[in-house]
């Protein structure tokens, strides 16, 4: 490669025969092109970057406020809580001096660009198994000109704000999920990158998650407990005025609440089993290589992580249906709850439903997954898969696809609850004790309506729910330092 390709290919022979003066023009031109770079961060014109100005002025480069806050920290030198100018430009001449290396890196035949042969051997080089469809996808959202190669200038504008230079946390950077809670029993768990594995990030993650549902659940518990109701007690001439009002003459206020104690109890047993067998069938698949796993080999490992926490934490679904339908003074409490419903058969009390709602995981788990990655797909068809998409439109796909899933799986959820109702001495008398003696029923007495009995209450609680879980999600990862893109 020629010396006048390494430094400028839009400098002359001319230029570079002065030395001296070359490079002094180039620092001149690098000191410019950072300079306007921190006025157009610097939003409010005083001289100086705050957390404000950098987290609303990097939006638009897909920067999280995490993320805007770490590049906060490494810049600050003076530890003021903002930048100056000379801070920015120091910074930042240093950060670009380790995006060179790590550019110089990857590119194995130094023709001063990255395609995608490279890019597959530098992750393998790593340990990373990643193919060329990955590679490809990873090499459009930083290339601009549409040429499938990375320049060092694209390489350099995309991963100027990103508060990490190593690869492995790069990569962490390019691909990451984020696993809401919002109150459903039967959901596909997130994808962790190994850097998060071995650095233990993931279970901040559970943590955040973990919160984020807890008051996700409660603030929606109302909305959960009507759902119930319907699908238990409902029939044609039930409304939600109707039950809703029946349910605050019957419990007060506060009975609106039943269930979500044992409902809030059982997110961390669950989330962490889901996780552990979930990492143990991501293994399985992938066998020696680490690859990402593709939307089928997710499912299936999917549902396989929610069929086997089902299994295990069963006995509290059955606990919470049975609390949430409780009449007043009919129980004191969870214990003497599971007392009585032990007295009646022994274990097989508490696993009443079961074949259903494991049958309902693996649609569920399957439309909610397909829809979801149809929908962000097309997106990027449309806008070019260079674009990042915005947090709003990865949860709007969230919201769309869980819903989709839900209409699929919920006969089934339904059916489900009314053979856990059957415990109870006031319940469930006159049904059918099988789950297609219930299907045959309900569709017989009601129609196919009659297995969606309950359904209106259960999507008027997606949208909040899911809305309360981010804004407490980004709480509590902030407070953990976890990272959200």
């Amino acid at each position: 490669m020629s010396a006048m390709k390494i430094l400028d290919t839009n400098k002359t022979v001319e230029d570079i025969s002065r030395p001296t003066d070359y490079l002094q023009s180039l620092l001149h031109e690098d000191e410019e092109r950072l300079s306007k770079l921190f006025n157009r961060l610097d939003l409010d014109g005083n001289g100086k970057i705050d957390i404000y100005d950098l987290s609303a002025a990097l939006k638009e480069f897909g920067v999280s406020h995490g993320d805007a806050e770490k590049f906060l920290q490494r810049s600050d030198s003076n530890k003021t809580g903002d930048l100056t100018l000379a801070e920015f430009i120091l910074y930042l001449k240093e950060h670009e001096k380790k995006l060179r290396l790590g550019f110089s890196r990857i590119d194995k035949n130094k023709d001063g660009k990255i395609d995608q042969d490279e890019l597959v051997r530098a992750f393998k080089d790593l340990g990373i198994e990643i193919d060329f469809k990955e590679a490809k996808k990873l090499l459009k959202r930083m290339d601009k000109d549409g040429n499938l190669e990375i320049s060092y200038n694209e390489w350099r504008d995309f991963l100027l704000y990103c508060p990490f230079t190593d690869i492995h946390d790069l990569i962490k950077y390019w691909r990451h999920s984020t696993y809401l809670d919002i109150g459903e029993d039967i959901n596909v768990p997130d994808d962790f990158t190994q850097t998060e594995m071995s650095t233990g990030m993931w279970w901040r993650h559970l943590v955040a998650g973990g919160v984020a549902g807890a008051v996700s659940r409660t603030c929606t518990a109302p909305l959960d407990r009507l759902k119930v109701y319907l699908q238990v007690h409902g029939n044609k001439k039930s409304s939600i005025k109707t039950c809703f009002s029946y349910l605050l003459k019957e419990g007060g206020v506060w009975s609106l609440w039943r269930g979500n104690g044992i409902n809030v109890l059982k997110i961390a047993p669950e989330s962490a089993l889901k996780f552990m067998a979930y990492e143990q069938a991501k293994q399985l698949i992938r066998g020696s290589n680490t690859r990402e796993l593709t939307i089928y080999e997710r499912f299936v490992a999917g549902s396989f992580a929610g069929s086997f926490s089902q299994t295990i934490i069963y006995p509290l679904e059955t606990l919470k249906t049975c609390l949430s339908l409780r009449r007043t003074g009919e129980y004191e409490g969870i214990t003497d709850a599971a007392y009585k419903i032990w007295k009646q058969e022994g274990i097989r009390s508490f696993y009443r439903g079961y074949i259903p709602n494991i049958l309902g995981i693996i649609p569920y788990a399957g439309i909610d997954l397909a829809v979801y990655e149809t929908i962000k797909n097309s997106y990027l068809r449309t806008h070019g898969e260079g674009e990042t998409p915005s947090l709003a439109l990865l949860l709007s796909c969230g919201t769309i696809s869980s819903t989709c899933g839900q209409v699929c799986s919920y006969p089934l959820a339904l059916v489900r609850t009314k053979l856990q109702a059957q415990v109870l001495t006031n319940v469930g008398a006159s049904q059918p004790l099988t789950m297609t003696g219930l299907l045959t029923k309900i569709i017989q007495e009601e129609g196919i309506t009659g297995l969606y009995r309950g359904i209106t209450p259960n999507f008027m609680k997606v949208a909040p729910a899911v809305s309360i879980s981010y804004v407490v999600y980004e709480r509590c990862r902030q407070a953990l330092g976890v990272r959200m893109t």
